[in-house]
């Protein structure tokens, strides 16, 4: 995402939320993007539906669905940081329109 890791630790250091860049796939047969994330010292998976990525781009995802999530990045990163907070015994913190404010 293009982030370095003193602007990706200032955006989530509530948090404590670092996303895994090499983890990030788009399991486009579940419509939804993966990736894990570390959250203080604790790894932690997470999938955004694709209608989030809709709801934020105004787009539906089709074969730019990594190129959004990237573009969102801060904002994803964000709200997945207070899913995994309301979650924190979830094996997969699913992120979906009812997360967005």
């Amino acid at each position: 995402m293009g982030r370095d890791g003193v602007h990706n630790e200032e955006k989530t250091m509530a948090r404590q939320l670092e996303l895994d860049q090499a983890s990030v796939v788009d399991n486009d047969v579940a419509r939804q993007i993966e990736f894990t994330a570390e959250i203080d010292g604790d790894d932690r998976d997470f999938a955004v539906k694709y209608g989030v990525l809709k709801e934020l781009s105004g787009d539906e995802p089709e074969d730019d669905a990594l190129e959004l999530f990237e573009r969102f990045g801060d904002e994803i990163l964000d709200i997945c940081g207070d899913a995994a907070a309301r979650q924190p015994s979830a094996d997969i913190v699913t992120i979906d329109e009812g997360d967005l404010e």
